[in-house]
């Protein structure tokens, strides 16, 4: 009578390994129940994958070959159960990490948003893009880090296609989390090495907040300083730029990942043409524009303004300026000095008397 060959002395007489939890293998379908699928795992046996891990929409027949995840290489009755889905996860986990190792691009698509970024799906893994880790043409800058605002402007990145690298991945902590910037990074360093302070460039307003305005320069950052925006006083940026324009500045700095730029630069600056009808001497009519413990700031014309300070409004030490001078108020001063290269005017009040 012939002796019983068990599964385990087959395969240790052959070189085909033993299935462990956690493989990823191919077999072919050889049964289609209602509640379960058979599939033949040739030498290494058999495997059952129950309905709720084939996955939702697959259309499946006998004598397909299908990729699953061993769940159990050996149960109780002798086969092994497996999974459709987690064969798809852990070839997507797989698949990530190559591509973590690689530094490679990745094109991802956003599904949903939150205050704190943007939703991901690749490889069948879920991941997040957060909004730190925007590029400078996508970040949502808004006034006071409005989250309701924040969310408008991260809902209009669903469904878009992004370039990103991988920041952080990791199975064990089911973790994937992406970094548009770093996509960019080689290119912006090499864009940034093309331009030099001084230099003439067009962008497009992405934010407009209470100190300036956003401005994207073909994907660099770029921030115009309320103090930049107009040769006038500036009390609100928004009554001069809004999001969308296309606007012309100057460089005037460049630091480590954005520009410093600069609208008046781009026009003559109309203080030294008005301050050519002041001399040293002069009586002029000024309006009160600013009051200040050490002095008051004078409007002489519509873009120069001269400062009065509290030593030249009376011979009295403790003097104080806001019982001297009133807002908009006009009087005449002499002017004390005139420093073109710093656009500044000195003017009197107890010289004029």
């Amino acid at each position: 009578m012939p002796s019983t060959i068990t599964m385990d002395e087959l395969l240790a007489g052959s070189d085909v390994k033993e299935l462990a939890t956690g493989d990823v293998v191919e077999g072919v379908v050889s049964s289609i129940k209602k509640h379960e699928m058979w599939v033949d795992l040739g030498p290494r046996g058999t495997g059952i994958v129950m309905r709720r891990e084939i996955g939702h929409g697959q259309v499946l027949e006998v004598g397909q070959t299908i990729t699953v995840s061993v769940i159990d290489p050996e149960m109780d009755e002798g086969y092994a159960l497996l999974s459709m889905k987690r064969a798809v996860k852990d070839r997507g986990w797989d698949e990530l990490q190559r591509a973590f190792d690689a530094n490679e691009i990745v094109d991802i698509v956003p599904y949903d948003a939150n205050r704190g970024g943007l939703l991901v799906e690749l490889e069948g893994i879920r991941g997040f893009l957060p909004v730190s880790q925007l590029a400078a043409g996508h970040y949502p800058r808004v006034s006071g880090a409005d989250k309701d605002e924040i969310l408008q402007k991260l809902n209009t990145l669903v469904g878009q296609t992004l370039r990103a690298r991988i920041l952080d991945v990791s199975r064990k902590d089911n973790k994937l989390i992406f970094s548009e910037k770093e996509a960019v990074k080689d290119d912006m360093q090499a864009r940034f090495s093309e331009l030099k302070v001084g230099d003439e460039v067009e962008g497009v307003v992405t934010g407009v907040i209470d100190f300036g305005a956003f401005v994207n320069v073909d994907g660099i950052e770029g921030l115009i300083h309320i103090s930049e925006i107009s040769w006038e006083r500036v009390d609100n940026p928004r009554n001069y730029v809004k999001v969308g324009d296309t606007v012309k500045a100057k460089i005037i700095a460049i630091d480590k990942d954005r520009l410093s730029l600069s609208l008046k630069q781009m026009l003559e600056d109309p203080w030294l043409g008005e301050v050519k009808a002041f001399s040293k001497g002069d009586v002029v009519e000024g309006k009160i524009t600013r009051i200040t413990p050490f002095g008051a700031f004078v409007q002489i014309s519509p873009s120069v303004e001269a400062l009065v300070h509290v030593s030249e409004m009376g011979d009295d030490e403790a003097i104080d300026p806001e019982k001297i001078f009133q807002l908009n108020e006009k009087k005449e001063f002499k002017v004390l000095d005139i420093d073109t290269e710093n656009r500044k005017i000195a003017l009197s009040l107890k010289a004029k008397k």
